[in-house]
């Protein structure tokens, strides 16, 4: 997502870091590269405009100041406006006093309306709600069962009723109130282009559950169009935030970057994949700092943290932050990570990862190697790498199918991993030992060693060890 925005933005960033002071002239120079990479990303014209004026007025400021790096602080500005116009803070989420919370969702047809539906309706359930989802698109054909087959999915329910989308709507809303559900997600009608038709039947949809929330669906690939589009809708509909699909299909991302600026409303969630567990509170924040090559580390802490045991979870952080993690461990956890998603997707995750391991097809394939390795090696060896001579590498190789190479690789960036994170735990704390009342274990802060975990990552150019690298203090490679 954002590709070519991103590698135009993190080239502007590494010229600014090369520079020590920077002139009026240095920071024009600057300001054509940005314009170009926002237009180029299919940024509304408008919004360039009124963007870059505002980083020119902030870095000219900058530059005239006493301050010892100027060329930092542009990168604080530059930053700082992608925030605002991604839009600005996360789109907090409250809840009717008097259940349920109406949710309903309008776009076009073909926009991933339906989909997003049932993908938010996995999110509610994972905050611990109860969902409802309501088939009201009785226009397109199967539109229902394609609802109640993903609702199946994620084992929430679904209703609706053949007749008059306006009638299924409210019979929708009777029915979350009789089986206690304290969220409805009311799906609606679109159509391949704006109608009149079709935004009168939204509207009366809407008239007749008075949502809490209105969320619009924008395909993230269609550009421009977006804009025209979620414009129509806020003038009928009160859009209370955007919920963009198809994220990771977008190379350029002119929508997600025009939307908050053209209606004022937020981008709520966005779509990272195919998959139903694809989709995430969407943070300007974060999503600037993933565009500028500096990592996301919170939202990939929020991921593990869905996927991994609490209690195995709480005693691994403990065991690597001592420097006690063995490879056995390793593969324990490669088991969960596994879980969250294609790896080359958490890469763009991690900060200052390189363009060409971001782009990298990391597949269950190279995982698998590395896991065969591991599983060649006996319960000793997995715990003290260190005893594994010449003959044990060659007898591990032989049974993972593998090269010695590949095994000395793996040895060799486990063993400069266990040196970094022994570091980080100092970084982070005691973690052991006696607390404030003399007894017992501290808990570990893992989001804050993992937030330590990221900054030193990024100044060492990311996770080291993936396939085209050399290697490096990192996470054990995938071999080649």
């Amino acid at each position: 997502m954002f590709d070519s925005l991103s590698d135009r933005l993190q080239g502007v960033v590494k010229k600014l870091r090369g520079k020590g002071r920077l002139t009026e002239a240095d920071v024009d120079e600057i300001l054509v590269e940005i314009r170009t990479a926002l237009l180029e990303a299919d940024v509304n014209v408008s919004v360039v405009r009124d963007v870059v004026a505002r980083i020119r007025e902030q870095a000219i400021g900058a530059t005239s100041s006493q301050a010892l790096d100027p060329s930092q602080q542009v990168v604080k500005i530059v930053n700082e406006q992608l925030i605002a116009m991604l839009g600005g803070e996360t789109l907090k989420i409250t809840y009717a006093s008097q259940p349920p919370t109406v949710v309903l969702m309008a776009g076009l047809q073909g926009s991933g309306k339906t989909t997003s539906a049932a993908k938010l309706a996995r999110w509610f359930k994972s905050q611990g709600r109860q969902p409802l989802l309501v088939g009201a698109d009785l226009q397109r054909p199967a539109a229902v069962e394609q609802l109640r087959t993903l609702g199946g999915q994620i084992a929430v329910p679904v209703f609706s009723e053949p007749g008059d989308p306006v009638n299924t709507a409210r019979r929708g809303l009777e029915e979350a109130k009789r089986l206690g559900k304290d969220v409805l997600i009311v799906d609606t009608a679109g159509r391949l282009a704006i109608d009149e038709e079709m935004m009168q039947q939204v509207a009366d949809i809407s008239a007749v559950v008075k949502p809490d929330y209105t969320f619009l669906v924008i395909d993230a690939m269609i550009g421009q169009d977006a804009v025209t589009t979620a414009e129509a809708f806020h003038s009928r509909l009160s859009i209370d935030g955007v919920i963009l699909s198809k994220l990771d299909g977008d190379a350029r991302g002119g929508a997600a970057l025009s939307v908050k600026s053209v209606i004022g409303r937020p981008i709520a969630f966005a779509a990272t994949g195919e998959r139903i567990d694809a989709f995430e509170q969407f943070h300007p924040d974060r999503m600037a700092g993933r565009i500028l090559g500096m990592g996301d580390v919170l939202t990939l802490i929020e991921q593990a943290e869905q996927v991994f045991e609490k209690e195995q979870a709480e005693k691994a952080t403990e065991r690597l932050l001592e420097g006690q993690f063995t490879l056995e461990d390793f593969l324990e956890q490669l088991q969960q990570v596994k879980k969250m998603g294609p790896i080359s997707g958490l890469m763009g995750m991690l900060p200052g990862m390189p363009k060409e391991l971001k782009n990298a097809e990391i597949g269950d394939d190279q995982v698998k190697v590395t896991e065969a390795i591991i599983r060649s090696m006996t319960r000793e060896e997995r715990a003290r790498p260190e005893i594994i001579n010449g003959s044990r590498r060659t007898r591990i190789a032989r049974g993972s199918g593998t090269e010695v190479a590949d095994v000395n690789r793996l040895i060799k960036q486990f063993a400069e991993m266990q040196k970094m994170m022994k570091r980080m735990g100092a970084l982070a704390g005691p973690i052991a030992g006696k607390g404030k009342s003399g007894k017992g274990k501290q808990k570990v802060n893992k989001r804050q060693a993992m937030r330590e975990l990221g900054d030193m990552l990024g100044g060492q150019g990311g996770l080291p060890g993936f396939p085209g690298t050399d290697g490096g203090p990192g996470f054990p490679p995938f071999p080649r």
